[in-house]
């Protein structure tokens, strides 16, 4: 398929995906989206398609704070790590999509860390 016309956010995406597939080795995907409001994130079963485990900060537990700081995004990596967890993950690869590790992104990651997820 041919990258001509995408967006180097769409490129950088792609091939941090492709990335994760070729050493994944079996393992669920903490996948993170991060929007000018709040941060997503999901633990993806891709062998099945299912996710099997999700936080955010739209959840109603959170919903009244800032999802836009990187306390926000500790928060909801810790739930995501907790939740994956209860699900019976603990190892996982991290996919960043087209974000950098840096900020909200980087906060998240080591949080889930410190919770137990190995990645």
């Amino acid at each position: 398929m041919s990258t001509k016309g995408m967006s180097l956010f769409e490129k950088r995406r792609r091939r941090n995906r492709t990335a994760l597939r070729a050493r994944s080795g079996g393992r669920p995907r903490l996948s993170i989206h991060r929007s000018g409001k709040h941060i997503y994130a999901q633990v993806i079963d891709d062998a099945e398609g299912r996710t099997l485990a999700s936080a955010s900060t739209l959840e109603k537990d959170v919903r009244g704070q800032s999802g836009a700081n990187v306390d926000a995004a500790k928060a909801v990596g810790q739930r995501v790590a907790e939740a994956a967890k209860a699900a019976g993950v603990t190892q996982v690869v991290f996919d960043r999509g087209g974000f950098l590790f840096h900020g909200r992104v980087k906060a998240l990651a080591e949080a889930a860390r410190e919770s137990g997820l190995e990645f």
